[in-house]
């Protein structure tokens, strides 16, 4: 159920119904020839949706804009800082605790984002502790990926229009993949990146973190699948915490 596309006059029993908000966060930012600027918010909308087909929720419309310091020199890179994503967040989040919402969901598609996420849910916890907030990025896919995965990773955290995220969108969105135009590109990232600012041209000319060859949509349905009853799992626990008390 989407939230935007429901009336004033419906909104109100429509919440009580469904007290689980999820806000798809994404990003628009370089993923190679074969995958579309908005992968990330495509990624982080279909999941929404998939989570609120196995929970009493309702999908927010998607913020598209996050945090892309990374890839913001790439062409058809957009970013935000920190500062305004977080701001952005907690002001969405206060919005829907004073419409009567339980828990506040933030899907998020981009690891980019993943600081701004975290620091906007303990402002809220701090602000309204009685709100629940999740913020959620493909839990369980250390688990998961080591089974499907066929080429080695050039980076123990990172993946990006590689194998994994190119499976990721054949199955929730194949229609904006062109695998016709997917390349196995494996930089050398150097361990410096991970203790200081490294612009990723300084290892990469395509955006493509891994072999996207590999990708299948078999791969991204084992992956996703099992991170969404995870979630899914989460949500309906805290729901019966909530109702316990």
């Amino acid at each position: 159920m989407e939230f935007q596309y429901e009336t004033s006059a419906t909104i109100k029993t429509k919440i009580q119904e469904r007290p689980v908000a999820i806000l798809p966060v994404g990003a628009v930012e370089a993923h190679g020839a074969h995958l579309p600027l908005a992968t990330d918010n495509i990624l982080a909308d279909q999941m929404s949706k998939k989570l609120a087909e196995k929970s009493p929720a309702m999908v927010l419309p998607t913020l598209p804009f996050g945090q892309v310091w990374s890839l913001k020199d790439f062409p058809g890179s957009l970013t935000v800082s920190n500062e305004s994503l977080i701001s952005m967040l907690v002001d969405i989040g206060e919005s829907l605790y004073r419409q009567g919402f339980k828990m506040f969901v933030m899907m998020n598609g981009h690891l980019g984002n993943a600081v701004a996420l975290k620091e906007a849910a303990r402002v809220l916890y701090d602000k309204h502790p009685t709100l629940k907030v999740f913020y959620f990025f493909y839990p369980g896919m250390k688990e998961t990926v080591p089974q499907i995965r066929e080429s080695i990773s050039p980076h123990s955290n990172y993946f990006h229009a590689c194998e994994i995220e190119t499976s990721y969108m054949l199955y929730l969105a194949k229609e904006f993949v062109d695998m016709n135009k997917a390349i196995d590109d494996m930089p050398t990232i150097p361990d410096t990146a991970d203790v200081t600012p490294t612009p990723w041209q300084d290892f990469t000319t395509t955006a493509v973190l891994g072999d996207a060859t590999l990708a299948t949509e078999e791969k991204g349905r084992f992956v996703i699948e099992h991170s969404l009853d995870i979630m899914a799992n989460l949500v309906a626990a805290a729901l019966n915490e909530k109702e316990e008390n």
